[in-house]
């Protein structure tokens, strides 16, 4: 196998393989007599990408005669696997400093793959990368007609919706419904509402920090944000990798094409593909696969398509009927809505807040009350032991009763006050204050 290829064509491969990278870490190059096709698959193999590259894409582009003759169709393809990492590396080389880039296979049971770089100042970069024994990535064909939803979306139209979720979201719920069945629902202005798609973030709930997560929510109008939506029928749900889904996202963006979504229902594999334009694609130089798994169980309940879910300070609301918001109909707005809380079982509202706040410093201020007044009962009650002059001993030490008479009432059932801690309680205090010496001043000295 021998190709070359220059211009546009450099920034292309450097895409594919940026995205090819973020997928998978081995990289299968199929030749065909007509086109060279890249493929992999992840760790987990939950997601498969594949790139096609018709013969009219490279500059030059030859099979060997042995290779033509095992690369016939009812043979198996010139193939070998190769480390993407180490493609990478090879193409750290800016594109807009190259003229164009050559590979070469000689033979299917070749060691290595060659890739040379020719430069624009003249330089020339041979690389020998090792060719895997045998590769894991098999070829993945799905037929577009058997899914029954789709949906198409511009590149950063999808990015400006992913955007409003966490960076660290790793798997994402699309809902689809009818959007038929909004029909029936009419807003104040006398327009026709529907949101018939729902995006969601998916929290595994076996981990220990689920209800600690952000949960977030889209309702979407495909109206104003979709190029293409068709559903019919019940809603159905898939839930699939957010990581694979952004490098293809930024493949078509670079590409400038279209994302196209098929998908069926949980536990179906979705497949997205580019949309180019208005033809089928068949006027392109390249195309792109990606599919994805998708998880068994369904995220569907009956209040998730229907009805807005109640964020945390809602439901604290809810035994006071006034305070609480009215029901939310399915499809409420023709403009797209997002909710998001921080999911937990503490209500998050700022008069529940207020609320706690003032009982704390309400209580502090009981407590030093408390402190207080045990303090001047302590003082008040306690009384030294007196020496005895006759017999030279110590008098044991008395203290006052504690217990609160039955007609004084506290405030703080927590204090205990006594008479005796209040200033003025004993007369006998005023007395001895009434009682205080005189003294008179010194009169001048008079000679």
């Amino acid at each position: 196998m021998e190709l070359s290829m220059s211009g546009g064509a450099l920034r292309t491969f450097t895409r594919c393989v940026t995205c090819l990278a973020r997928v998978g870490s081995d990289l299968v190059l199929q030749a065909h007599p007509a086109k060279l096709e890249l493929h992999t698959l992840n760790s987990s193999r939950s997601a498969y990408a594949s790139i096609s590259l018709a013969r009219d894409f490279f500059d030059e582009f030859s099979l060997s005669a042995a290779a033509a003759a095992d690369s016939a169709p009812s043979s198996t393809p010139l193939q070998c696997s190769v480390l993407l990492k180490s493609v990478l590396s090879v193409l750290r080389t800016p594109t807009a400093a190259l003229d164009r880039i050559a590979a070469s296979l000689p033979n299917p049971d070749a060691p290595k793959l060659q890739l040379t770089l020719h430069c624009l100042n003249g330089v020339k970069k041979t690389y020998w990368i090792a060719c895997s024994a045998e590769s894991e990535v098999q070829t993945l064909a799905l037929d577009r007609s058997n899914f029954s939803s789709r949906l198409a979306i511009r590149p950063r139209d999808l990015a400006r919706l992913l955007s409003n979720f966490q960076s660290s979201l790793q798997e994402l719920t699309v809902i689809a419904t009818d959007p038929a069945a909004g029909l029936s629902n009419v807003g104040v202005d006398g327009e026709i509402e529907g949101k018939a798609v729902e995006l969601r973030s998916y929290i595994d709930p076996t981990k220990d920090d689920c209800d600690t997560r952000l949960h977030t929510q889209l309702w979407i109008d495909p109206t104003e944000e979709f190029v293409e939506y068709v559903h019919s029928g019940d809603p159905v749900d898939v839930t699939f990798g957010v990581k694979e889904l952004k490098a293809f996202l930024t493949f078509c963006e670079g590409c400038e094409v279209d994302i196209l979504l098929f998908f069926q229902k949980a536990g179906e594999p979705v497949l997205l593909v580019p949309k180019f334009g208005l033809d089928d694609g068949s006027s392109s130089d390249f195309d792109a696969t990606l599919v994805l798994a998708t998880m068994l169980v369904s995220q569907l309940t009956d209040s998730s398509v229907a009805q807005q879910p109640t964020t945390s300070a809602q439901r604290a609301e809810e035994p006071r009927v006034a305070a609480a918001p009215p029901p939310v109909p399915e499809n409420v707005s023709n403009h797209t809505k997002i909710w998001s809380e921080l999911s937990g079982s503490a209500p998050k509202s700022f008069e529940v807040n207020r609320e706690k706040y003032t009982q704390k410093e309400r209580n502090a201020n009981s407590n030093a009350l408390n402190d207080t007044s045990m303090l001047h009962s302590v003082n008040a009650r306690y009384k030294p032991p007196v020496a005895d002059n006759a017999n030279d001993t110590m008098q044991p030490m008395q203290m006052d009763h504690l217990e609160e008479p039955p007609d004084v009432v506290s405030d703080n059932p927590r204090s205990q006050h006594h008479p005796s801690n209040w200033v003025g309680a004993d007369e006998d205090d005023d007395d001895d204050e009434d009682e205080e010496l005189f003294v008179q001043t010194t009169p001048h000295y008079m000679d």
